[in-house]
């Protein structure tokens, strides 16, 4: 099995800006504010937290659930 990753590229859909961040490990997160330009990111429809919307990896919770890692 492969390890939980903890850091994901988070991009803003309204300037690009990425910034790498930490994600929590027991639960989504709803809210991203981008740092570059403000805007509130929230999950697109059917995705569970902004990490899965906008990240380059799912976060943990969803990694867990598809069986990566113990």
């Amino acid at each position: 099995m492969d390890a939980l990753v903890l850091e994901s590229v988070i991009t803003c859909p309204q300037c690009g800006a990425q910034r790498r961040a930490t994600m929590p490990t027991d639960a989504c997160q709803f809210f991203y504010e981008c740092t570059a330009c403000g805007a509130l990111l929230r999950p697109k429809p059917g995705d569970c937290c902004v990490f899965c919307s906008y990240g380059s990896v799912k976060c943990p919770p969803v990694q867990r659930e598809r069986g990566c890692c113990p």
